[in-house]
């Protein structure tokens, strides 16, 4: 099958490509590099054009209140396009729990993604997977102060990333599923404990201190970011993938 990748040089992205191709699939990167615009539509014709499967693994960048109409423009962009050239099938990588935390407008965002998605013309899949374990980094520096990192105690489920890009991969390669497949890791911490992991691990040498009201994380309320019922769960243990 020819699958074209939007978003194929990014981290899941490129590994999703390399995946298919192991597979024998002839996928196909498209981002900004490649000269893909989703927002002007520049190139798009051209990206999706005798492609079988559009897999968009495009992002926001931002995460704020503007996330929102990226990803009303970049959906309604790609399915017309992707419907004019007659593809069977489009895949969106999304976030476990994404349409229980609208108190956040980067879930809010990806919820709207979904339902242009599901309300659209073509036959789809959806992949939630929850946090990935390659964004503790970043999640820590957004609240590191000096030798302190604030942390909530909000339960998530990391996973690495290879493990979602495989099983993005597969989905893509697959009839559609016209539904939501979830994906997580096999291990649930609190955000700070993972954090003190991540440092003891790191001889980080910086202190977690926990704090509900730092980060983006914070506001998120309960087990929403915690995988449910008859979630795939994946294999890389947090600890493992540390070390």
């Amino acid at each position: 099958m020819k699958i074209a990748v939007v978003g194929g040089t990014g981290l899941i992205g490129s590994q999703v490509v390399k995946s298919l191709r192991a597979a024998g699939h002839q996928a196909v990167p498209h981002s900004l590099s490649t000269g893909l615009d989703i927002i002007t539509g520049q190139g798009l014709e051209e990206a999706v054009a005798g492609a079988d499967v559009v897999v968009n693994l495009s992002n926001s960048p931002t995460f704020d209140e503007a996330s929102i109409d990226f990803f009303r423009t970049s959906m309604n962009n790609l399915l017309a396009a992707a419907e004019r050239a007659g593809v069977g099938h489009f895949v969106v990588l999304s976030i476990v729990g994404v349409d229980q935390v609208p108190q956040l407008d980067y879930y809010r965002a990806k919820t709207l993604q979904e339902e242009i998605l599901t309300a659209g013309p073509i036959p789809y899949s959806i992949v939630r997977a929850t946090q990935f374990m390659e964004f503790m980094d970043a999640v820590m520096s957004e609240t590191a102060e000096g030798s302190t990192v604030r942390l909530p105690h909000t339960p998530i489920q990391p996973i690495a990333a290879a493990e979602v890009a495989g099983t993005v991969a597969e989905v893509a390669a697959g009839p559609p599923l016209n539904g939501i497949l979830n994906i997580a890791g096999p291990d649930v911490y609190t955000l700070d404990d993972l954090g003190r992991i991540t440092v003891t691990v790191k001889g980080d040498g910086r202190s977690v201190v926990t704090d509900d009201t730092a980060g983006m994380f914070a506001a998120v309320p309960g087990d929403f970011l915690i995988a449910h019922g008859d979630a795939r769960i994946a294999s890389t243990h947090y600890a493992d993938w540390l070390a």
